[in-house]
């Protein structure tokens, strides 16, 4: 199944959660059980093999192996984009290390793009997005609304032209083509308001050369992220979060893609997973025979969710995004471990044997 599918999963996650790696009081406590209930809440109920114990999710999780192989061995997954994430005040790490996705990318080359995370408050970065692209390959940059600094909860607006347009300013220079943004799911006792999707459309008409990738996107707010997808076309969205309706509210998954859809952005619609949060491939299967309610099409004018669609949500899209071809990526990695067809291993055996050795 999914064989001929090419399946890029657009946000990947390294979760590295332990207490020890835990800094700035409740806050990373916040994101960790935040994260970790959207694990249990949003696998279906019949499937209790997909849920890890709490200890197991936080603290063994973390790993290129791990994060790896539940992708590419055990999922329909061709190719991903690995996110840094940038809590570098929660903590000690950002929360999901660039070393991993670098192991992942050094293991498993061509099917791994890593986008590093920028902290704009923090000393020293712009000279990071350097750092990110010189010393890392960086194709892309990752942003969090939140971050501690210096024990202080700071926040940004990306049409922040003294604070951001520098950091942009240098990413497009150094030929990056994507900045990703963090947006609709709040996560723990922080202000709601930088969560908000509305200031991205001033950044992206100042850089129309760089693609805003609004992450999670539908999942709130949705009304005002199709306005900037109808009027901005270097906005796109990630279904990180937003992906988890579609077995727990599938009306209302159907809704926000098909709304999105509608205002002529099928092909900025790029899937995500976000790593151990939910087992991917359940999902995958699930979007690939999805339908929308003939009653949204018929009576609310949804654009019907096609084959070719479904094909673009679920890689086509992003591989277009990263400026690449998929067919040259197919030839990069044909004949290795992970290529179609293939058999699919039994969910977290990787991690059940990496447990056991």
């Amino acid at each position: 199944m999914l064989d001929d599918v090419f399946v890029l999963d657009a946000i990947s996650h390294a979760y590295s959660f332990s207490p020890e790696n835990r800094v700035g009081g409740s806050y990373p406590d916040n994101i960790a059980e935040g994260v970790y209930q959207m694990h249990v809440l949003f696998t279906p109920p019949d499937r209790p093999d997909l849920v890890l114990d709490r200890q197991t999710f936080n603290t063994r999780t973390c790993d290129a192996e791990v994060e790896g192989r539940s992708m590419f061995a055990e999922s329909h997954t061709d190719a991903c984009i690995y996110h840094e994430l940038p809590l570098f005040g929660y903590f000690r790490d950002g929360g999901s290390p660039l070393s991993v996705g670098v192991e992942m990318r050094e293991r498993w080359p061509s099917r791994v793009f890593l986008y590093g995370g920028i902290s704009p408050h923090q000393p020293g970065a712009l000279e990071r997005v350097d750092e990110l692209v010189d010393e890392y390959k960086v194709s892309g940059i990752k942003l969090y609304p939140h971050d501690l600094v210096a024990g202080e909860l700071r926040s940004f607006r990306m049409d922040d032209a003294d604070l951001l347009f520098p950091i942009f300013e240098r990413a497009q220079k150094l030929g990056l083509r994507t900045v990703a943004i963090h947006k609709a799911i709040v996560m723990g006792q922080v202000p709601i308001e930088p969560y908000f999707p509305f200031e991205v459309g001033e950044a992206a008409k100042a850089f129309p050369d760089l693609t805003f990738e609004i992450v999670h996107g539908g999942w709130a707010f949705l009304e005002e992220t199709v306005f900037l997808i109808q009027w901005y076309p270097n906005i796109s969205v990630s279904l990180e979060g937003t992906s988890a309706l579609l077995l727990k509210a599938p009306r209302k998954f159907a809704e926000i893609i098909g709304t999105i859809m509608a205002a002529g952005g099928a092909q900025r619609i790029n899937w995500g997973i976000g790593g151990a949060v939910l087992h991917s491939r359940i999902f995958e299967e699930a979007f690939w025979n999805f339908e929308f309610p003939p009653d949204l099409v018929e009576d609310y004018g949804i654009p019907p969710l096609t084959e070719d669609v479904k094909r673009g949500i679920l890689g086509l899209n992003a591989v277009r995004q990263l400026g690449l071809e998929v067919e040259d990526l197919k030839k990069q990695f044909s004949g290795d471990e992970f290529s179609k067809p293939r058999e699919l291993a039994a969910p977290w055996s990787c991690l059940k044997a990496h447990a056991s050795s």
